[in-house]
């Protein structure tokens, strides 16, 4: 018999949890610890910010869910992660050993790097929590009644593009439909050395796809852009040239802005010799294993990815939830290998599939792999897209809520692109 304990109830711990559930004897046990009782359905954030979505549309209790399946759980939150030992300390002092332990935290947002950044310290939105989503969205009821200059985009640094670009075209979106478009200039803000980069070299056309759309929406662009400093209504920020120097300057005005912070790992983990990079995130190897503690393993956004050139200025590289779900599936392999003895051998494909919202119509970006040279690379717009995000928000939840472990993107996604397999 064997202990799994998985760090997160988010996309990553949960989906892992399920398929781990399935895959191993009831004799093994599995704990889930989170820092909350709720599933978030992140991806649906950007929506929930607009009031097109409410915060009950997409949380969910988990424990009840987790439960019907035999998997435990707490919401204490881990405080410290003891490899050494093979404990977890959670944040009421108490220890939980574990014989193998994934970690799927997803990061954390650094706000505090950058002065003045933030729903709670600063002045600016976020849709990277469902909370922050919430009071984005009462900051937003608020500008419609008296609109002006809108800043959205990503931090130097940042490594997720996706709900910068989203919130770009759904507030573009829902300020025609308001008939207030007029009266709102929008300046996109990016890290980016180009718009469509991403953190991943651009996929296909993205970079002409996306100038396109700006253009056609009337949404100015700032790349290569660090952003020195926010104040109330006053966003500072360097445009910088090839060399990451500044070239310029701007002063910014605004009356909203949602700006996505960097990432790093978690607290708990931060400072963990051997475990983490300078970031804070998790180092594995391509079983998904931490060399130095190999009952160690970690799925998603809090797993280090370095870029595979440097930019100007720093970007960080995506993790998409086809990344993930793969990363999931060869972690189960893995650890069902280990507990019967044998040799770990199973390896995530890494590849990247994107949905991109944009109110009314979206784009899809499908990267095989994910870091370039790529094998394939192919980019599509139409209502299709918008539509099949909504059709995967709804898959999602459902599958949370029943406890399956059906891989999504297999058995949805690739069929709404027309793609068989991906290998």
């Amino acid at each position: 018999m064997a202990k799994i304990v998985i760090m997160g109830a988010g996309i990553g711990g949960v989906s892992l949890a399920y398929e781990l559930r399935e895959a191993l004897s009831a004799d093994n046990d599995i704990l889930v610890v989170s820092d909350s009782p709720e599933f978030q359905f992140v991806p649906s954030n950007p929506w929930v910010a607009v009031d097109w979505r409410k915060r009950k549309d997409v949380v969910i209790e988990i424990e009840p869910c987790l439960t019907r399946k035999n998997i435990g759980f707490s919401s204490l939150g881990v405080k410290k992660v003891h490899p050494q030992q093979n404990q977890i300390e959670l944040n009421d002092g108490s220890m939980v050993d574990y014989d193998y332990l994934a970690i799927a935290t997803g990061p954390r947002l650094a706000f505090d790097e950058i002065e003045g950044l933030g729903p709670v310290n600063g002045y600016t939105e976020s849709v990277c929590h469902v909370d922050h989503a919430v009071s984005a969205k009462e900051k937003w009821d608020e500008f419609v009644k008296d609109p002006g200059p809108v800043v959205i985009g990503a931090a130097q640094a940042a490594s997720c593009f996706g709900p910068a670009y989203e919130f770009s075209f759904i507030v573009d979106a829902d300020l025609r439909k308001r008939k207030l478009r007029h009266k709102v200039p929008i300046t996109y803000i990016t890290s980016e050395p180009y718009v469509g980069h991403m953190g991943l070299d651009g996929v296909g056309d993205s970079k002409s796809l996306m100038e396109s759309e700006f253009r056609d929406r009337h949404i100015n662009w700032i790349t290569n852009a660090k952003i020195i400093k926010i104040e109330n209504g006053t966003m500072t920020v360097a445009e910088c040239d090839e060399n990451g120097e500044e070239k310029k300057r701007h002063e910014l005005p605004f009356k909203y802005s949602m700006i996505l912070p960097a990432f790093t790992g978690i607290d708990a983990v931060r400072e963990v010799e051997g475990l983490v990079n300078p970031r804070g995130f998790v180092v594995v190897d391509d079983q998904q294993r931490n060399p130095t503690y190999p009952n160690i393993y970690a799925v998603g956004v809090c797993v280090a990815i370095a870029p595979q050139r440097p930019t100007p200025v720093p970007t960080g590289v995506p993790k998409t939830g086809y990344m993930i779900e793969s990363m999931v599936a060869a972690t189960v392999k893995n650890i069902r290998a280990c507990i019967a003895g044998e040799q770990p051998v199973a390896e995530a494909t890494w590849n990247a599939i994107c949905l991109a919202d944009m109110g009314d119509t979206g784009m899809a970006f499908v990267a095989l792999p994910q870091i370039p040279p790529r094998n394939v690379t192919w980019a599509k717009k139409g209502k299709w897209v918008h539509l099949a995000k909504i059709g995967f928000e709804k898959y999602f939840m459902r599958k949370v809520r029943k406890g399956d472990t059906d891989p999504i993107h297999e058995k949805f996604i690739l069929k709404m692109l027309g793609i068989e397999k991906l290998k």
